[in-house]
């Protein structure tokens, strides 16, 4: 279970470093435009947004790394969560496709996380 949950986490950590560079970097490109089904038009309206909307993406995926890392439980329990109401806000409000890209996996990675034993520390006296 300890592998599924880090792959899990490793998926969402990288599909959000995916959004970053889309929405900061391929925004006003015919790729953001393909992906986010906008017109150059509304991509040059809402530039701004989309971009402080991808660094926003960034630290939730810099959080989850940060967890990877350090094997912090808590920080990956902690960005997850993060993850998931975002992904359900943005479902509710902007695309439902969202809940599906982001809070769904999302929260497979939180119950794998959660279902996953933590290490026993044993202290030396």
């Amino acid at each position: 279970m300890r592998i599924i949950a880090l792959l899990l986490v490793v998926i969402v950590a990288l599909s959000h470093v995916g959004f970053l560079v889309l929405e900061m970097f391929f925004w006003n490109h015919p790729v953001g435009y393909e992906v986010f089904k906008t017109t150059p038009e509304f991509a040059a309206q809402s530039a701004v947004l989309a971009a402080n909307q991808g660094l926003r993406n960034g630290f939730l995926a810099a959080g989850l790394l940060w967890g990877l890392i350090s094997g912090r439980r808590d920080v990956k329990v902690f960005f997850l969560c993060c993850v998931i109401v975002a992904g359900v806000y943005g479902g509710l409000t902007a695309k439902m496709s969202i809940l599906y890209v982001q809070a769904a996996p999302a929260l497979a990675a939180l119950l794998a996380v959660l279902a996953t034993p933590t290490p026993r520390v044993r202290h030396r006296l």
